[in-house]
């Protein structure tokens, strides 16, 4: 029986330069001789087998790959400082290695501003609640009327209108100093 060679054996890539794409060959079997000429049967290699058929162009344009999310990190950050400030880090130990980086070095940013930016940031990054003017409705009601017109000095243009039957007043001189920023707290507390 002869041996059939099937192909050469590949060699190393040169670096820099790419090795041409060979076309799958098939190798002859020997029949039993029968006749005195004999044509050689082709039986597809391995290699033609592993070589799948290109994928035609319309089948391609259908195939949907989705990309991956990209995570608000800057949002996570300051969630988990709101929620957790001592557990900031620990809370976000759940994301992959490249999105933890970016989530700390966020965090880091947020824990080296001052207090009344990272406020401001918070309200900004998540708006007032969507109960805003019923809770501010309902702190209207519950505090004492000095309070009440401080509150009412205070709120903004907006939120003055849930109050139709209310008008602004001068400050009154006598009031406790501490009177409006508890008016302050108060309204920060109900719209966020």
């Amino acid at each position: 029986m002869d041996a059939t060679r099937v192909g050469r054996a590949s060699r190393p890539a040169r670096r820099g330069v790419s090795a041409p794409a060979r076309e799958p060959t098939l190798a002859p079997v020997d029949e039993p001789r029968l006749a005195p000429v004999r044509e050689p049967l082709l039986v597809p290699t391995e290699e033609a087998l592993s070589v799948r058929a290109p994928v035609p162009l319309a089948e391609q344009a259908t195939t949907i790959r989705r990309q991956p999310p990209i995570l608000p990190l800057e949002r996570y950050a300051l969630v988990t400082w709101v929620l957790g400030r001592e557990r900031a880090e620990e809370l976000l130990e759940g994301l992959g290695t490249e999105a933890l980086k970016r989530a700390k070095a966020h965090l880091r940013c947020i824990v080296a501003m001052p207090s009344a930016q990272r406020q401001a940031k918070v309200a900004k990054e998540f708006g007032e609640r969507s109960d805003a003017a019923a809770r501010l409705k309902a702190l209207m009601d519950e505090v004492p009327e000095p309070l009440r017109k401080e509150v009412f000095r205070r709120l903004p243009p907006y939120h003055r209108t849930l109050f139709p039957g209310r008008k602004e007043e001068p400050s009154d001189p006598l009031a406790p100093p501490l009177l409006a920023a508890l008016a302050e707290r108060l309204i920060r507390e109900a719209t966020r």
